[in-house]
C-alpha cells in the first residue's frame, strides 16, 4: 500500500459511447527519453506519457547531466551523445519502475562512471537475475541484494564485450537492456528470443540511426555508431487501450472510437484475443508514425466465449491479462490461459490477485495453475470491495469489473494508477452513460 492510499467505489453504467484518445505508450515513451539522452542534438517528444514510471526515467537522466524540458505539450532532451553521460551524485530511483530498472541496468553497465539503482517496496521484489547475469558475461561489474539479483543495484562501469546471448524467457527489457549496453560493447551484442518479444527498442534504435540487424526472434546490435536526435510522436499505449476494449465488449449496447492507438504487432496480442472470443474490433485509418504503425480502434458490445488463450500470443499480450480475465469472467463457456507464467513476477502475482479479486465480486469458478488461470464465465458479477495489490493493472481491470456488476465495487487504493495512466477515471466517466 502507497502511503496515501486512494480507495474509490466505481458503480455499473448502462453503456459506453463516444470516442476518446488514450495516453502515450509507456514503453515507447521511455526509450525515447534514453535513446534522445543518448543522442547528438534535440530530441523533441510529443504525447510523451506523463505517468510516475516514465518521470522515473527522466528524473535518472537529469540526473546524470542531460538538460530534459517540459512545456506540458512537448517534452525536449537535449543530448548529450554515447559518453555524455555524467557520474549521479546520489542514488537513482526507479520508482515502481521494472521498465526503467531493467533497461538502466544495461545501459549503466557500459559507463565509465559509479551508479545504483533502486526503487519502491514492490520493485525491490521484482527478480533482476534476468537482466543482471547476460550483462556481467558481457563483463559488467553489477552488486545487489541477494548475490546481485535484487535492487538496489550497484553498477561500476566497465568494458563490455558483446555476446551471443539465447534468452530463456521472451522479454523485451532483458532484450532491450543488452541493446542498451550492446551500444557500448566491443563487437556485436546478439539476442535470439524463445519468440519474439515486444519491439519498440529495435524501431527506435533504428528511428535514431544505430547500426543493428533484427532476424526472426531476434537483434544484433553494433555498438559506437552516434545517435542523431529525432522528432518523436508517441502513440496512444494500447495497454490502456485494453481497458476500454473490454470495458466497451462487455457492456451492452457500447460503442467507443479510441483514436491514434499504436497497433505494433508485437503488442496487438490482446486485439486478437479479444476478436477470438468474438469481440468486434476494427482497426481504422490504419498509418506509420515515427516508425510505429497507429489505427483508430473501432469496439462495439458484443457476447463474449471462452476460448484458450496459450502459446505465441502470450507475449504479445502480457500486459493486458488483467483486463482479459475480466472478459473471460463474463463470457460464455470456460476461457483456459496458460504458459503465462510471467505475470507471476509483475508488479504484483497478477495470476493470484486476479483470482481472489474475482471470486470475491461474484465470479464463477476460476481455477489458477502454475502458469495461468481457467475462468468459468458467469452471466453477471454481483460487486464487492477488492484489493488493487498497490498494481495499476489489477485497479483499472476492476473498474473495468465494476461497469457491469449488480452492485458497485469498492477498490482499497488507486494511487498506483497514476503509474501507467493518469486520468482513467476522468476518460472513464466521459465516454459512460449512467
Amino acid at each position: 500500500m502507497h502511503e496515501h492510499a486512494q480507495p474509490i467505489t466505481v458503480a455499473p453504467v448502462q453503456k459506453l459511447q463516444g470516442e476518446l484518445a488514450v495516453p502515450g505508450d509507456k514503453s515507447i515513451s521511455h526509450r525515447a527519453i534514453m535513446l534522445g539522452s543518448l543522442a547528438q542534438g534535440t530530441t523533441r517528444i510529443s504525447n510523451f506519457l506523463r505517468g510516475e514510471d516514465n518521470f522515473s526515467t527522466m528524473k535518472a537522466f537529469r540526473s546524470m547531466g542531460v538538460p530534459i524540458e517540459d512545456d506540458g505539450q512537448t517534452v525536449t532532451v537535449h543530448g548529450v551523445g554515447l559518453h555524455g553521460l555524467k557520474e549521479p551524485g546520489d542514488l537513482l530511483d526507479c520508482g515502481n519502475s521494472g521498465t526503467t530498472i531493467r533497461l538502466m541496468t544495461g545501459l549503466l553497465s557500459g559507463q565509465s562512471f559509479f551508479s545504483v539503482l533502486t526503487g519502491d517496496q514492490y520493485l525491490r521484489k521484482r527478480p533482476m537475475k534476468r537482466v543482471v547475469e547476460p550483462l556481467v558475461r558481457m563483463g559488467a561489474q553489477i552488486a545487489g541484494r541477494g548475490g546481485g539479483t535484487l535492487a538496489p543495484l550497484a553498477i561500476t562501469g566497465a568494458s563490455l564485450s558483446g555476446i551471443d546471448y539465447q534468452s530463456p524467457i521472451a522479454s523485451a527489457q532483458v532484450k532491450s537492456a543488452l541493446m542498451l549496453a550492446g551500444l557500448y560493447a566491443a563487437g556485436e551484442t546478439k539476442v535470439t528470443e524463445p519468440s519474439l518479444s515486444r519491439d519498440h527498442s529495435e524501431r527506435m534504435f533504428r528511428f535514431f540511426g544505430a547500426d543493428l540487424d533484427t532476424f526472426d526472434n531476434g537483434v544484433a546490435v553494433r555498438g559506437s555508431r552516434e545517435l542523431k536526435g529525432q522528432d518523436i510522436v508517441v502513440p496512444g499505449d494500447i495497454s490502456s487501450a485494453a481497458f476500454f476494449l473490454v470495458a466497451a465488449l462487455i457492456t451492452p449496447g457500447s460503442e467507443l472510437l479510441i483514436r491514434n492507438v499504436g497497433v505494433n504487432p508485437t503488442r496487438t496480442g490482446v486485439i486478437d484475443i479479444l476478436q477470438a472470443m468474438g469481440g468486434d474490433i476494427t482497426l481504422q485509418n490504419q498509418r506509420e508514425v515515427s516508425g510505429e504503425p497507429v489505427a483508430d480502434l473501432m469496439v462495439r458490445s458484443s457476447r463474449l466465449k471462452g476460448i484458450e488463450i496459450g502459446g505465441d500470443v502470450v507475449p504479445r499480450a502480457i500486459d493486458e491479462f488483467p483486463a482479459i480475465c475480466v472478459a473471460a469472467a463474463v463470457a460464455e463457456g470456460t476461457t483456459t490461459i496458460k504458459d503465462a507464467k510471467e505475470l507471476r513476477v509483475k508488479e504484483t502475482d497478477r495470476i493470484a490477485a486476479m483470482a481472489s479479486n474475482l471470486r470475491t465480486v461474484g465470479a464463477g469458478q476460476i481455477d489458477e495453475t502454475e502458469d495461468g488461470m481457467i475462468i468459468q464465465g458467469v452471466e453477471s458479477l454481483s460487486g464487492g470491495t477488492v484489493t488493487s495489490c498497490g498494481d495499476h493493472r489489477i485497479a483499472m481491470s476492476l473498474s473495468v469489473a465494476a461497469l457491469v456488476c449488480k452492485n458497485e465495487i469498492q477498490i482499497d487504493d488507486i494511487s498506483c494508477v497514476a503509474t501507467s495512466f493518469p486520468g482513467f477515471y476522468e476518460l472513464l466517466a466521459k465516454v459512460a452513460v449512467r
